[in-house]
C-alpha cells in the first residue's frame, strides 16, 4: 500500500500546479488551527470570541472551517481577541 507521502509526490510531479495550490492552502490552515487551539486552550467559545469581535457566531464558525475569506483587518481583529501577534511577510 503506497504512504500518503508516496501518493502526495507522484501527484505534485504529475501536476505541478496542485503543489502550489496545497502550498498556499498550507499557510491557511496553520493560521486557523492555531487561532482554534489559542481560542479552545483560552476556554473561549464561539460565540463569546464573536461577542468580543463584534460580529456573529458564524462567521467565527466559517473563519474556523476554512469557509471563509477573511479580510487582513478581520484577522487582526481576530488575533487581539485572542492575543496572538500576527506577522505577515511577503516577497517578491
Amino acid at each position: 500500500m503506497m504512504s500518503y507521502e508516496e501518493h502526495k509526490r507522484q501527484v505534485f510531479a504529475a501536476r505541478p500546479n496542485v503543489k502550489k495550490l496545497y502550498d498556499e492552502a498550507a499557510a491557511e490552515y496553520a493560521l486557523i488551527g492555531i487561532l482554534i487551539e489559542k481560542r479552545i486552550k483560552g476556554e473561549i467559545t464561539q460565540k463569546e470570541l464573536a461577542k468580543r469581535l463584534g460580529t456573529k457566531q458564524s462567521a467565527i464558525s466559517r473563519f474556523e472551517s476554512g469557509n471563509a475569506n477573511p479580510m487582513i483587518k478581520f484577522l487582526y481583529r481576530l488575533a487581539d481577541a485572542l492575543d496572538v501577534k500576527l506577522q505577515f511577510t511577503v516577497s517578491a
